[in-house]
């Protein structure tokens, strides 16, 4: 479904069987990934904390999870999420990057 960007069908089937994988990284992260391109960063930032918190050096959902709390206006947030990635990959370009600008 998602591969089809049938991203609607795609959370209604995963919230179907969501407490079947609850503690299951991919599923969380796909269903973080969804609710991001869906425009729903709140939603996003929940399924992804669930992933990082079971692979705190997923740098992928780190990522996404730094972007949905900058489209919330969540400077402080996304700060935190970039310190983390340059925890695990000091040499990380981008959470470089945002970093500074988000310290501006």
């Amino acid at each position: 479904m998602v591969q089809k960007g049938e991203y609607a069908e795609a959370l209604q089937y995963g919230t179907s069987i969501e407490s079947k994988y609850a503690e299951d990284h991919d599923f969380l992260f796909i269903m973080g990934s969804i609710h991001y391109i869906m425009e729903e960063p709140r939603s996003a930032i929940k399924y992804l904390d669930r992933a990082v918190s079971l692979r705190p050096d997923d740098l992928e959902a780190l990522m996404l999870m730094t972007n949905a709390h900058i489209s919330l206006k969540q400077r402080q947030e996304a700060a935190s999420c970039c310190m983390h990635i340059l925890k695990v990959d000091p040499g990380h370009t981008e959470a470089k990057s945002l970093l500074g600008d988000l310290q501006d």
